[in-house]
């Protein structure tokens, strides 16, 4: 194998495990290290320059950082990352002033936004600090999109998002609420300079099932129901409440029933438990509130007397392989199942919708009704005209809308710089040397044994009087203390340097992972075998360096090392050093290209 190039800055990034599964690249152990520091404002700060919403994602973020952290390698539960983001934004001092201020000159582009959700807000956030004249319009009074319309006041309140929204708006944004956009043709014709689309998916699926007709004043689409609570349109629900689906959006649904008045709320799933799509947390929210979940239930009827709706009709099901080994549902031979009910909420997945952007305004659309765009600039087939968040691709989490924004801004910067959309700048990275004295680091380096702390909740009895009181209440500040203890401090890296080293195996002595070996090169297949510990994980990289006196080779397996910085103490001729790697992603304007001069 050859030596490893750690300036290329990818080899340490997927080494930073929470980091690189980030669909923002927030860089975690930096933020958490500042709040073990009582750092708030600039822990907040940190998280802001990339994933905007901190208050909002630490309360509810999808988590895609917390299974790939490496504290899973030597325990069951992962660092509280979310938890500890909501931390940031809790307990930060006021950060008004070390925001962005607003171009003091217009560079002459105009450029709208469609939507006003977590994707158009960061290209906004992006592009009007760099001189850009930024319109936002949406039908919603206020900003924020889902985010306000859809996630309940007991899980996100409106404080925080006013509060973060404007930390956007007051960049100089023009945001023009309550103006729906109901044509593209008529858009385009503005002469706008760029047009971004992020107008999530506003569709609830319905189910056409006999029945749904004849009883459908108690059958809610769930998407549409939660705008109609989040709004004040609804204030109560039946005593017995179905939710159909096994998303996040179902769980949304069955809690807040659960606050409305619904006595007997049951979710129904046509899948296993472990198979729902709800986030493992929500479901155990939804549970610890004494709503049940069925599985295995496929609704077959909506039955009904006189027009008014009396239950479901269900079928039972079982999980069978076919002879391609495919899974599928099959009848499980027994009696269909019938549930009471006075109400139904059907939240079985959302869909898009663009009745808007007329078939002949130059955007393809592919067969499922979605536009062509590009995974990567995420241009339309009109160059004028980009996609982003669930408008894109289809639904997923507030922090790839965020990720998709940051795409897109870049790309709408280029273009309106005449430059190549598709050469995407590459992330600038710093190395730094973490080393205060011959056993003294700069940061705390001890391994903490301490399991993963619980997130106080509010009183179940109070927090089921009222929909709009949160239910977390995060941590404390000693609770987020022995928290972000857990840390393990990945992106602090054992660097290696082959002149300085005499081979001692020190290092291989102290380590508590086994992972340092020194011998002879080879194929990394054969390599892996026959290291100190074998290394099989093969999606993580040997870290491997050559020229030794010896002639053999220093092969690190990235996989378990806990970043302890063992090796680099024990080492006496400081062959080995502990480097604190920050990888930060490019946004729009931060290329080597000079500040644009005034037009205006």
């Amino acid at each position: 194998m050859k030596s490893t190039d750690i300036s290329d800055p990818q080899y340490f990034h997927k080494v930073v495990d929470c980091q690189y599964a980030c669909p923002a690249h927030t860089p975690v152990p930096e933020y958490i290290r500042m709040i073990a520091a009582g750092r708030y404002g600039d822990a907040y700060m940190v998280n802001w320059k990339s994933n905007v919403f901190p208050g909002i994602l630490g309360r509810t973020c999808d988590r895609p950082c917390e299974p790939a952290c490496r504290r899973v390698r030597v325990e069951e539960e992962p660092v509280a990352i979310c938890r500890l983001k909501r931390v940031a934004a809790d307990f930060k001092e006021d950060i008004t002033e070390r925001m962005p201020k607003p171009a003091q000159r217009r560079n002459g582009k105009r450029i709208a936004l469609v939507g006003a959700g977590p994707s158009a807000l960061t290209v906004a956030r992006d592009l009007a600090p760099l001189g850009y004249s930024v319109t936002v319009f949406d039908g919603d009074a206020k900003a924020g999109g889902m985010i306000r319309t859809q996630i309940p006041k007991f899980r996100l309140p409106d404080s925080v998002i006013d509060e973060e929204t404007n930390y956007v708006l007051n960049l100089g944004v023009d945001f023009r609420g309550g103006q729906r956009i109901e044509s593209m043709k008529a858009l385009l014709a503005q002469d706008w300079d760029a047009i971004f689309v992020g107008t999530g998916a506003p569709r609830g699926r319905d189910l056409d099932l006999p029945g749904r007709k004849e009883a459908a004043a108690n059958i809610h689409i769930g998407i549409d129901w939660l705008s109609s609570v989040s709004f004040g349109h609804i204030s109560k629900i039946g005593k017995r409440v179905i939710v159909l689906g096994g998303g996040n959006t179902a769980m949304d649904c069955c809690r807040s029933s659960r606050r409305l008045g619904g006595d007997e709320v049951q979710v129904v799933v046509r899948s296993g438990f472990d198979e729902m799509k709800a986030s493992p947390w929500e479901k155990e929210d939804a549970q610890h509130e004494g709503i049940p979940i069925h599985n295995f239930l496929v609704p077959k009827e909506f039955t009904h007397e006189n027009g008014k709706l009396t239950g479901v009709l269900f079928e039972k099901v079982k999980p069978e392989l076919d002879a391609k080994g495919r899974r599928k549902l099959v009848n499980a031979g027994e009696p269909d199942q019938h549930f009471p009910c006075d109400d139904v909420l059907v939240a079985v997945g959302q869909e898009n919708a663009f009745p808007w952007i007329e078939r002949d305004a130059g955007i393809d659309f592919d067969e499922w009704n979605m536009p062509k765009v590009d995974k990567v600039t995420f241009q339309s087939s009109n160059p004028r005209v980009f996609f982003g968040g669930d408008a894109a691709f289809g639904p997923k989490n507030i922090i790839w809308a965020v990720a998709h924004g940051h795409e897109a801004a870049v790309s709408i910067d280029k273009m309106l710089n005449g430059e190549d959309l598709t050469d995407r700048p590459q992330p600038a990275v710093e190395v730094m040397s973490q080393k205060m004295g011959i056993h003294e680091w700069s940061y705390d380096n001890q391994i903490d044994l301490d399991k993963r702390y619980k997130v106080p909740h509010r009183d179940l009895t109070i927090a089921l009087r009222d929909i709009k009181s949160e239910v977390e209440l995060g941590f404390d500040v000693g609770l987020a203390l022995k928290e972000a203890g857990r840390c393990l401090n990945c992106d602090v890296q054992t660097v290696f340097s082959a002149p300085l080293c005499i081979e001692c195996d020190a290092c291989v002595d102290i380590c508590p992972m086994d992972c340092i070996t020194f011998t002879p090169n080879g194929e990394e297949a054969e390599l892996r075998t026959r290291l100190t510990a074998p290394a099989m994980n093969f999606d993580q990289a040997l870290y491997v360096q050559e020229g030794l006196k010896t002639g053999r080779a220093m092969i690190k397996d990235e996989d378990v090392c806990l970043h302890c910085g063992l090796c680099a103490e024990r080492c006496p001729t400081g062959a080995w050093d502990m480097q604190k790697y920050m990888l930060e992603m490019t946004h729009a304007g931060s290329s080597c290209r000079p500040p644009q001069r005034s037009a205006a």
